[in-house]
């Protein structure tokens, strides 16, 4: 990478050239919304890791069994009127995604929040923020890639998502991967990354590798929240390190 197109992309996403980078130390911090993430640092040897395919024994939600869905616009209305699980009576709205549907970038955070709920659409505010500066870091603007949650609305006071939420949402997000077909698949943050790999183990543990996702074999790469980022700025060179690693899928340099 020619180095003025470097130093652009490192400070979109906030990192000082000058200074070191910090090691963490084998901790817990706090990585989700409000639940703890594993900063501990990752090993150096690079590898795939296979993960099964969505759960094809969740609950039987329109979104697997309706044909209809094939329609971008159908499964945003099956989105909205949704009642598999308690959560969509406790929000204000459902929060589809936003984006190209066509992108060859998908990022899959955790939960809606407070202002997310609000506005119905993913990762605003400062943390929103953040993510668009990871993004141009990587030489995409927001509206180029398409952005969703695990779960499509907002749990109360913003707690972690329960395993039947997640499983309730499971057949929406299937709708979404299946008809965008992504390159690549960015799994931001704890909930996500193991909810999608099936998996109890940290973020910490699955980042720096690529992992493959379900029948399709998406490559699929493990990063911080930026919410976990903005607590603690020094782990952004691990986080520039994994966004290196999804754009030299995207960029063809891995098979």
């Amino acid at each position: 990478m020619k180095e003025p197109r470097r130093i652009h992309y490192l400070k979109a996403m906030g990192l000082t050239l000058w200074q070191r980078r910090i090691v963490a130390k084998a901790g817990r911090g706090d990585e989700s919304r409000e639940g703890a993430e594993d900063a501990r640092a990752v090993d150096s040897e690079t590898g795939v890791a296979h993960s099964d395919p969505i759960d094809e024994t969740a609950p039987a939600l329109e979104a697997r069994v309706n044909p209809e869905l094939d329609d971008w616009q159908e499964l945003q209305q099956s989105v909205k009127r949704c009642k598999a699980c308690g959560l969509r009576a406790g929000c204000t709205q459902t929060v589809f995604g936003v984006g190209n549907p066509q992108a060859e970038l998908l990022v899959i955070g955790e939960a809606p929040g407070a202002d997310e709920d609000r506005q119905g659409e993913p990762f605003v505010g400062r943390a929103g923020q953040l993510l668009n500066g990871m993004l141009l870091a990587m030489g995409y603007k927001r509206e180029a890639v398409f952005i969703a949650n695990i779960v499509k609305c907002r749990p109360p006071n913003n707690r972690d998502p329960k395993p039947e939420e997640t499983l309730s949402c499971e057949p929406y997000l299937q709708r979404q991967i299946e008809s965008i077909k992504p390159k690549v698949i960015l799994a931001v943050g704890r909930i996500s990354a193991q909810n999608l790999l099936k998996t109890d183990i940290a973020v910490g543990k699955l980042r720096g590798r690529i992992h493959s996702f379900g029948n399709q074999g998406i490559p699929l790469v493990v990063t911080y929240h930026p919410a976990y980022l903005l607590r603690s700025p020094e782990q952004k060179g691990k986080a520039w390190q994994d966004l290196q690693l999804a754009l030299s899928v995207l960029r063809g340099d891995r098979a």
